[in-house]
């Protein structure tokens, strides 16, 4: 069964795709998640608009990213936190810890399962990717440093 897809569904499509779908799957579930519509000429007329609407927004997100990976690349984040014997931190970095830090440098709301970092149990220096968008990247650099 073609369908007209309203909302994006992972591994189906964009807003305003014509697909081939199974039967069961359209009516058991696009169709009652409002997903999905069947592709009338009227709703083919009507979502193209939102199609448009939809890649615009896509490429300004896409832009946003880039230049927020632009603004990252290279920044370096520097803790200081206690440690113990041998340079071992009494409370590690986490991968939130860096969010909270990006939020008050650069004023952007990053979530932290985007943020690729180990928890650090150690004094050290070490690089973290944190994926912006789809495909954008921007590596940054933490410093674990100890406190006096």
């Amino acid at each position: 069964m073609k369908v007209l897809l309203i909302k994006e569904v992972p591994g189906l499509g964009t807003p305003g795709d014509v697909v081939e779908v199974r039967d069961g799957f359209a009516r058991n579930y696009l169709f009652p998640k409002k997903l999905a519509v069947l592709p009338t000429p009227h709703e083919l007329a009507r979502f193209q608009k939102l199609k448009d609407r939809y890649q615009a927004e896509v490429a300004d997100r896409r832009a946003r990213a880039q230049d927020l990976a632009a603004r990252l690349q290279g920044a370096e984040f520097v803790f200081a936190r206690r440690v113990h014997d041998k340079n071992k931190l009494y409370a590690a970095v986490r991968a939130h810890d860096l969010a909270q830090a990006i939020a008050q440098r650069f004023g952007v709301e990053i979530p932290v399962d985007h943020i690729h970092l180990e928890p650090i149990h150690e004094v050290g220096t070490y690089p973290v990717e944190i994926r912006l968008y789809e495909d954008i990247k921007a590596t940054v650099t933490v410093r674990v440093e100890p406190t006096a």
